[in-house]
């Protein structure tokens, strides 16, 4: 036998005794929209999982922004090759659960697996928010968010404002705007998410309604409501400080964070999910706290709605990596895992069982302001206050944005933008609803 003969049949007899070497794992493809420190966190958990089994391998790939890597599955599930998992924000739920034949519902994938898979275990406003009527999770929550208020207390300081007070109410907010730029600051308030912050989350802060049919969730025949008095008046009060540079426009989506971050813009509302940003970027003192509310609406401050995203599991797939999915959904269901995420990002912990681990850790204590979102999320909600899930609505967004951008610049009033709002966004409404009769 020659020398390159032996070499191979070597190889070959060591491959054979060595048992399991030549068994591929079952590789789960998860798609998902998670940039800088939180994508560094979805990485960290795919690594983790992986680490903890041999059988399964979770690969994770960032795909754009939400609506971006929404839109790329749509066309892969379409051409056959769809990732096992996507992530979906919160506001493309509606368009997801009328996605029939796309999708396999959570609660089916985890019990054909044999996991118990209990929705009461799940914090009720996030679990409501992806439980059909018939009590079926459809998806799984994962980076569950709300919106909060984040303030630079050095810059407030230097102001001569109290440091360890935030804004409570909106006037407050004006009135430190105001001494914020006295002492030379140049964008005392930014917003980022400005439709989420602005609208949605105003909405249930103030348990006003957003839309009718308790704001989609009672039926596809919901119509927009945010051209109240209410509403006007808010935008039109930031409408009014963006005149006088108070508030600072600073872009769509989360853009605007990084002015925060930078030390360039004070004050801001945006995501519970922004705290692992600023935690590792921020060189100044900054304090966490509730959004702010006028005080004299009946019934307000109420609860604030969820943001971030959930993980759906799309069909097609075999029954094999089904099994690795629910394997993957188990294991980052697990309070320490859920709890260290929380504490890592600023996402709601997801259970019950992940917040108490979290505050018995003396977590809270250490972090003050970063049990706020919990706070603001576990409130009694009211039939106004428990969510917003309406079709089309990543293209009634854009229409917000628009119409918001309209304003910042002096071209509409807020009634006048607010109303376009309205009825741009019931023409979506009205289309859905027929598509999904």
């Amino acid at each position: 036998m020659t020398r390159r003969a032996l070499s191979i049949a070597a190889v070959s007899a060591a491959a054979f005794a060595i048992p399991g070497i030549a068994q591929a794992q079952t590789e789960i493809q998860w798609w998902h929209s998670m940039t800088a420190v939180n994508g560094e966190w979805v990485n960290d958990l795919a690594k983790e999982f992986n680490a903890s089994q041999k059988d399964y391998k979770i690969v994770p790939t960032f795909k754009g922004t939400y609506d971006e890597s929404m839109t790329a599955a749509v066309a892969a599930f379409r051409a056959g090759n769809a990732p096992h998992i996507l992530q979906v924000f919160e506001v493309g739920t509606a368009t997801m659960m009328a996605s029939k034949g796309a999708v396999v519902p959570v609660g089916k994938v985890m019990a054909d697996a044999g996991y118990k898979f209990d929705p009461k275990v799940y914090v009720p406003a996030v679990a409501g928010y992806y439980t059909a009527p018939n009590g079926q999770m459809l998806s799984f929550p994962f980076n569950s968010s709300t919106t909060i208020f984040y303030y630079n207390k050095d810059a407030f300081k230097a102001a001569g404002l109290n440091p360890d007070q935030a804004p409570s109410t909106w006037g407050d907010v004006a009135l430190a705007a105001a001494k914020l730029k006295a002492s030379g600051h140049k964008c005392p308030i930014s917003i980022a998410w400005q439709g989420w912050t602005q609208l949605e989350s105003f909405s249930a802060w103030h348990n006003v309604e957003f839309a009718t049919k308790q704001n989609g969730l009672a039926g596809t025949d919901a119509r927009l409501k945010i051209n109240s008095p209410l509403h006007v008046r808010h935008i039109e009060n930031l409408a009014n400080m963006a005149k006088q540079g108070l508030f600072v426009y600073k872009g769509r989506g989360n853009v605007p964070e990084a002015s925060f971050v930078s030390g360039e813009c004070a004050m801001m509302t945006t995501s519970s999910g922004f705290y692992g940003n600023v935690k590792k970027n921020a060189k100044f003192a900054y304090g966490i706290a509730p959004l702010p509310y006028y005080k004299d609406v009946p019934g307000a401050p109420q609860n604030t709605v969820i943001g971030g995203a959930s993980l759906w599991v799309m069909a097609g797939k075999k029954a094999e990596e089904y099994k690795g999915i629910a394997k993957f959904f188990d294991f980052i269901s697990k309070p320490e895992v859920q709890s260290a995420s929380h504490k890592r990002t600023g996402y709601l912990p997801i259970t019950t069982a992940a917040f108490e681990l979290t505050e018995k850790s003396g977590f809270y204590k250490e972090n003050p302001g970063t049990d706020v979102a919990v706070n603001q999320m576990i409130r009694k909600v009211t039939d106004k206050s428990r969510g917003i899930r309406l079709g089309n609505y990543v293209q009634i967004r854009a229409i917000e944005d628009e119409e918001l951008e309209n304003v910042w610049a002096g071209k509409k009033t807020a009634k006048e933008a607010l109303d376009a709002i309205v009825t741009r966004g019931n023409e979506l409404l009205a289309r859905f609803e027929k598509a999904n009769k």
